[in-house]
């Protein structure tokens, strides 16, 4: 069974958004709703020496989800691979996995009375497609695939790489990596 995981290169990434547009299309988003946004830091540094970075943010997907744990429903689930979904048939938007969640990407839609989030773009993984999101990084600073398979481009730069995952010390084992310059 694959443990799917992301790596972003955050040396690459350009802040285009593309990833952010893919998904918002793909999920059919109300105009206030993203789940992949991206943070602009920035400019560091002193003229003419300056730099902006792009932290492009989702669901971790983490191995320890407290979201799932929160859910009074159990609308959220974790299935075999990894994936962090919610039931929306279940979902009563009580928002307590919104309130469990250390990375706020948890998302309240008001038009269906549900919470939303990333799944990875599940229905396509499906398909043996990958998520929207990393399917239009034309910069190819988003790398999807399974964290267990040594062959496997996610194995190699999260062993090879030195890479980061947000809130580490919380212990929730994110399955989203990051390359920082």
């Amino acid at each position: 069974m694959a443990r799917y995981a992301m790596v972003i290169d955050t040396r690459r990434c350009i802040g285009c958004h593309s990833c952010t547009v893919a998904c918002r299309t793909h999920n059919h988003l109300p105009v206030e709703m993203i789940y992949n946004p991206v943070m602009t830091i920035g400019p560091t540094g002193k003229f003419p020496s300056l730099h902006l970075s792009h932290l492009p943010l989702l669901c971790m997907h983490c191995a320890n989800p407290p979201c799932v744990d929160g859910c009074p429903t159990r609308a959220s689930q974790q299935r075999e691979d990894g994936v962090v979904f919610i039931d929306q048939n279940k979902c009563i938007s009580c928002k307590t996995c919104i309130m469990s969640c250390p990375y706020g990407a948890r998302k309240a839609n008001h038009e269906t009375g549900t919470v939303q989030k990333c799944d990875f773009c599940r229905d396509r993984l499906a398909e043996e497609k990958l998520p929207h999101c990393v399917a239009t990084c034309h910069q190819k600073a988003r790398i999807f695939g399974d964290l267990d398979d040594p062959t496997s481009e996610v194995y190699k730069l999260v062993n090879t790489e030195k890479v980061t995952r947000i809130h580490e010390e919380l212990g929730t084992e994110a399955h989203v990596f990051y390359i920082v310059s």
